[in-house]
C-alpha cells in the first residue's frame, strides 16, 4: 500500500512536470490559488481540501502543500485575507530519503519550468547552519537550509537530517519577495545566542 501511494505521487510529478506554467503563485487571489489547486494533477487535492492538502500514505511516507495568506515569517498585522503570500509543500520519505535535489524536482514538478528557472537563478542571500550557530535542542537533529532571491519570488529551502547525515524531511516554501527581510531578521535572531 505505501509503494502505491508514493509511486503514483511520484509518477503524476513526472507526467505533470513537463513544463506546466505554476498559474497560482504568491500575489495571486485567494480564489485563483484554490482553483489552481483543484486543477494541478501533482497536487491532487482530496475532498474539503482548499488551501492545505496532506497525503499519507503510511507514517513513513508524507506530502503537503499549503497557500497562505500569511507572510512566510508567520502571523502579521494588516494582512490582506484575499491574497496569498506563501506558498509552501513538504516531504517526508523514511524509505527512500530526500535530497536538495528532490525538493528542487518537486518544485519543477508542481510549478513547472519557469518558477524552476527563476529558483536556479536566485541568488542565496542566507544559509545556515554557520560555523558560530546555535545547537538545536535536539541533538539528534540537524538543519540545514538556504534562502534565495530570485527575479519574481523568494525561496525558502529546508532539510532536516539525524545524527547519521540521513535526510528524511524538507520543506520549501516560495514567497513575495517583500516578505524577504523580515524572513532574514528571524532567521538572524534564531542564529544569534
Amino acid at each position: 500500500m505505501q509503494k502505491t501511494f508514493w509511486l503514483g505521487f511520484c509518477l503524476s510529478l513526472a507526467a505533470w512536470g513537463a513544463g506546466q506554467p505554476g498559474y497560482a503563485l504568491p500575489g495571486e487571489p485567494v480564489r485563483a490559488v484554490e482553483e489552481w489547486i483543484q486543477a494541478n494533477p501533482t497536487l491532487r487535492p482530496g475532498p474539503g481540501e482548499r488551501l492545505l492538502i496532506n497525503r499519507i500514505d503510511t507514517p513513513a511516507q508524507r506530502f503537503g502543500f499549503q497557500a497562505s495568506i500569511f507572510p512566510v515569517s508567520g502571523v502579521a498585522p494588516g494582512v490582506n485575507s484575499n491574497l496569498i503570500r506563501t506558498e509552501r509543500f513538504s516531504l517526508f520519505d523514511l524509505i527512500n530519503g530526500l535530497d536538495g535535489n528532490r525538493m528542487e524536482e518537486s518544485l519543477r514538478v508542481i510549478y513547472g519550468t519557469e518558477i524552476y528557472a527563476d529558483y536556479r537563478r536566485a541568488l542565496p542571500v542566507y544559509s545556515y547552519p554557520s560555523a558560530d550557530a546555535v545547537p538545536l535542542e535536539n541533538p539528534n537533529l540537524r538543519q540545514q537550509g538556504e534562502v534565495r532571491q530570485g527575479d519574481r519570488y523568494a525561496y525558502w529551502l529546508e532539510l532536516d537530517s539525524d545524527q547519521t547525515g540521513t535526510t528524511y524531511s524538507g520543506r520549501m516554501a516560495i514567497f513575495l519577495k517583500e516578505d524577504l527581510p523580515l524572513l532574514l531578521e528571524q532567521l538572524g535572531r534564531q542564529a544569534t545566542p
